[in-house]
């Protein structure tokens, strides 16, 4: 699997370059050449599998540069139960008759953004040791994205973290998760501004190449394809769970920011997941 970028001034890359990377060079979105496809066989195939072995599956198939056994270790040490609370890692709660909830608030911020930075965190530092550099994060949140990326790489020896945040736009329940870490490779920055003023600076630094690769600059949002690929996984994990039949078609419903977790679903649904509908709730 190789990736390209959405402006189309990239040559070919492999996963592991495009990790470390963030925004392609032209500032467009590292995206796979094209997506790899999953037969209704499989998809019946996966339904006995644990989370940490359906990560491994699907992520498999977009990160062909990294040894199985090796992503096998990373999806495990991800996807630890320990790290999650509740019976079930990701649970799904009837509501009522056709309607269930995706439980994906069981991880260390109680944020659905764990379920990709957890993953994040422990690709990050695989790649970094086995290419022997340093990097160092900026993002942008209003709240999930920080306190998920921070948890995920709190105490990592190759990686700082400087988190943009609003100023008195966050919960304080946000605030104390973010703020209240004491590791030395964690810095949160408060910006007087909303959301996209903090976005904005994490995208024109980035799309400047020469002071991103002198500071060695890499993202956690949703400009990075890794989390996306891993937040795919939850969609066949729901779609695993509620289903009967492997044509069945299953609609979600979620929040979505900048378009990253619904844009998930739609890559699950490009590789063949039955999904009639994907609703989004945006501001």
């Amino acid at each position: 699997m190789r990736y390209i970028s959405t402006r189309g001034g990239m040559p070919a890359q492999t996963f592991g370059h495009i990790l470390l990377e963030g925004l392609a060079p032209d500032g467009g979105l590292a995206v796979p050449e094209s997506y790899p496809q999953v037969s209704a066989d499989t998809l019946e195939q996966w339904r006995g599998l644990s989370y940490e072995q359906l990560a491994s599956e699907i992520l498999s198939l977009f990160i062909t540069d990294i040894p199985r056994t090796d992503l096998d270790h990373l999806c495990q040490a991800a996807y630890d139960p320990k790290l999650y609370s509740g019976s079930e890692m990701v649970p799904i709660k009837p509501v009522s008759d056709g309607l269930s909830l995706l439980g994906l608030s069981q991880g260390p911020t109680l944020a659905f953004k764990d379920m990709a930075m957890q993953f994040l965190g422990q690709v990050f530092e695989y790649q970094l040791e086995r290419t022997d550099r340093t990097l160092n994060i900026l993002g942008a949140t209003s709240g999930d994205t920080g306190s998920a990326a921070e948890y995920a790489l709190r105490g990592k020896q190759r990686v700082n973290v400087f988190m943009l945040s609003p100023y008195g736009r966050m919960s304080a329940f946000q605030r104390a998760q973010m703020y209240t870490l004491q590791d030395d490779n964690i810095h949160n920055l408060s910006v007087r501004g909303v959301f996209d003023d903090c976005q904005d600076i994490v995208k024109h630094l980035s799309a400047d190449l020469s002071f991103k690769e002198r500071m060695r600059l890499a993202a956690v949002n949703s400009i990075n394809w890794a989390r996306i690929a891993a937040q795919v996984v939850y969609y066949f994990w729901g779609w695993l769970r509620i289903s009967t039949e492997p044509s069945q078609l299953v609609s979600f419903a979620g929040p979505t920011g900048n378009f990253g977790n619904i844009l998930a679903g739609h890559i699950a649904r490009e590789m063949g997941l039955p999904i009639h509908r994907l609703i989004l709730a945006t501001n």
